[in-house]
């Protein structure tokens, strides 16, 4: 079902793609998919009319048919995401764009296309009061020619005498037929119009029934999903638990990596040390025949020690001896010296008798 009719004079003036949603009825919060896909989002421009429209068909399908208004507002609710209110339709429009550029593209051509609908109705109210004050002339002017024929005479007499005023009259009749001619093709024009929406109306009331049914439809769908949103959920927190676990046992293994590694340090040091003491074994016999060849020095220097000590003791005790000896000695010399003395003293005294005898003879 094309939501254009063929003898519609409705050009696309502007063509993007978009996921395509609408507000949930029941609850005016949620949003509930129209299209299961990005589908084409088109801007209609009828000439006819002089009204602008946003179209969208997923396969046969009409999933949105929405005439701008100037009271319409177009509302990006995030990067990539837009939203608009028709009161005709009654639902709020909702679409997800691929990139935010084509967003702000969507919503500039909204603006452009809103002020074109603005200037549009503003420029058929003018057109309808000036409709409405020529008839309000009309309706003026006619009693007072009427009066003005009663008045003068006849339409022979009104000839000859009111020229200019007839002209007038004229002119404005003119201009009285030219509106309700213009006002019979509107009444065409409109009840065409009419026709044309009440067609729409009926393909859009098929196509909100199916939306109704395809409504129910993403209802049992998003209930599975939740179901199977919960399912994963629960797995996702298992997978958490088991990932926190798995962290745990990667610090262990690192605990012990770096355990390792300095026990290895240790024992790169130990077998140094062990190389280390192997080069010292075999020096070891060596140490052991030059320790021996000390150790019998060392007895034969420690019998010798003995033998010198010996020698010392003896040489002590005759150095003793020696010693009482002398000290003997000295005592027995003393004495000597002082019997020589003694016996110095008397010989002294017999020389000097002797030399008083050789004087006396």
């Amino acid at each position: 079902i094309s939501p254009v009719p063929p003898y519609s004079r409705e050009q696309p003036i502007f063509t993007t793609r978009a996921h395509v949603f609408q507000i949930d009825p029941s609850t005016k919060k949620n949003w509930v998919p129209a299209s299961k896909q990005a589908v084409t989002v088109s801007y209609f421009y009828d000439s006819t009319r002089n009204s602008y429209r946003i179209i969208s068909v997923d396969g046969a399908k009409v999933i949105i048919n929405s005439t701008i208004t100037p009271n319409m507002t177009f509302t990006k609710t995030s990067q990539k995401f837009g939203q608009w209110a028709d009161s005709r339709a009654n639902t709020v429009f909702g679409l997800g764009f691929p990139s935010e550029q084509q967003l702000t593209k969507f919503a500039e051509k909204f603006q452009e296309v809103k002020e074109a609908a603005k200037l549009a109705r503003d420029r058929s109210q003018e057109k309808i009061e000036t409709s409405s004050n020529h008839s309000q002339e009309s309706g003026r002017e006619t009693p007072s020619s009427t009066r003005a024929s009663s008045v003068n005479g006849t339409d022979d007499e009104k000839a000859s005498h009111g020229g200019p005023a007839e002209a007038h009259l004229k002119s404005e009749n003119d201009k009285l037929k030219i509106a309700l001619a213009q006002s019979s093709s509107n009444v065409k024009k409109w009840e065409t119009e009419l026709q044309t929406l009440r067609e729409s109306n009926a393909r859009l009331t098929t196509a909100l029934q199916e939306s109704a049914a395809s409504i129910e439809h993403w209802k049992k769908q998003f209930s599975a999903c939740k179901e199977e949103n919960d399912q994963l959920r629960s797995k996702i927190e298992e997978l958490e638990e088991q990932c926190n676990e798995i962290n745990k046992e990667k610090e262990r293994n690192a605990q012990l990596s770096r355990r390792l590694q300095e026990l290895e340090t240790e024992l790169q040091d130990k077998e140094l040390e062990l190389e280390e003491l192997r080069k010292q074994g075999e020096i070891i016999p060596q140490l052991m025949s030059e320790c021996e060849s000390v150790s019998q020095q060392l007895q034969a220097a420690e019998k010798k020690n003995k033998d010198l000590e010996e020698k010392v003791r003896t040489l002590r005790t005759e150095v003793e001896e020696s010693k009482h000896r002398q000290t003997n000695l000295k005592t027995e010399l003393k004495n000597f010296l002082d019997v020589l003395d003694g016996k110095i003293d008397e010989l002294h005294d017999f020389r000097q008798g002797l030399s008083k005898l050789g004087v006396d003879d």
